[in-house]
């Protein structure tokens, strides 16, 4: 009987390169090919990555490695050390591309102050002040006095004034009342009278002067100040004679020709003319 073979399996072709039948290699972009039938069979690189932090894969390969762990961004080395960027006094591992971390034990006590840079928590310490406890930050003030206010801070209690305000009064009109902490300004008295700083007169209210021009008269008003007003003459003629400190001219007194003063019915020679004759008539 004539014996029959199996013809071997063709090799495959691929980019101009000869491949056995069975062969198995990567292509460039992490593509597993294989060699079957003469066929080429190309599928995407599968990966186990048996840790938690892998870190990238080396340059040619397509798969992370274990070697050493990615944590936050930074490449540790196996067998590293190393603390978060939280802080919280936390201690970190790499190994075998795991990374584990440990916070403190931290055994329970008090603190004086406690500091952000301290790796254990603190309770701080109440304080203890004329017979009373605060806790810690409690704000109080003394036994029936308001004016000083206190502070616990670890322990130990700081006391300080209450800031009064600026006062804009002189210190003699300034006042302290019984249960205040900060002193007040007074109301200024009433004035008395009218001080003219100008020639150091006091005038009482009420009073009536001249300034100094005999047509102005002044009073000094209820609250100090001073009030001027002046006189308006209505009397008009035609010769009137001005008498020294009145303010309106006198027309009744005489006459008053070419700087010259004459009575009432007193006949005079003209200035201008000798022939003629004047006379004073108040009209």
């Amino acid at each position: 009987a004539p014996s029959t073979s199996i013809p071997p399996s063709p090799r495959c072709w691929h980019r101009g390169i000869p491949w056995e039948p069975g062969a198995r290699w990567t292509e460039l972009g992490c593509q597993s090919c294989t060699c079957q039938g003469g066929q080429v069979l190309c599928e995407a690189v599968s990966c186990s990555v048996p840790c938690s932090h892998p870190l990238p894969a080396p340059a040619g390969g397509c798969c992370p490695t274990c070697t050493g762990c990615l944590h936050e961004g930074v490449a540790r080395a196996e067998g590293d050390v190393f603390s978060p960027s939280d802080g919280n006094c936390t201690i970190c591992v790499c190994l075998a591309g795991n990374v584990s971390c440990l916070s403190p034990e931290c055994p329970p006590g008090s603190c004086p102050s406690p500091s952000p840079a301290d790796c254990c928590s603190c309770t701080p310490e109440k304080c203890h002040f004329r017979g009373r406890t605060y806790a810690h930050g409690a704000r109080f003030s003394l036994d029936g006095e308001d004016c000083t206010t206190c502070v616990c801070q670890g322990g130990e209690v700081e006391c300080s004034f209450t800031p009064c305000p600026m006062l804009d009064c002189p210190q003699h009109q300034r006042h302290l009342g019984p249960g205040q902490c900060c002193s007040t300004c007074r109301d200024p008295p009433a004035p008395a009278g009218c001080f003219l700083d100008d020639n150091g007169v006091e005038f009482p209210v009420g009073q009536i002067w001249s300034p100094g021009d005999p047509c102005e008269l002044c009073i000094c008003q209820a609250d100090g100040s001073v009030s001027c007003q002046r006189t308006d003459c209505v009397e008009t003629c035609p010769y009137p004679i001005r008498i020294p400190g009145q303010c309106c001219p006198d027309c009744s007194a005489g006459c008053t020709y070419m700087g010259r003063t004459f009575s009432n019915n007193e006949t005079f020679p003209s200035a201008l003319d000798p022939c003629l004759s004047c006379i004073c008539l108040v009209r």
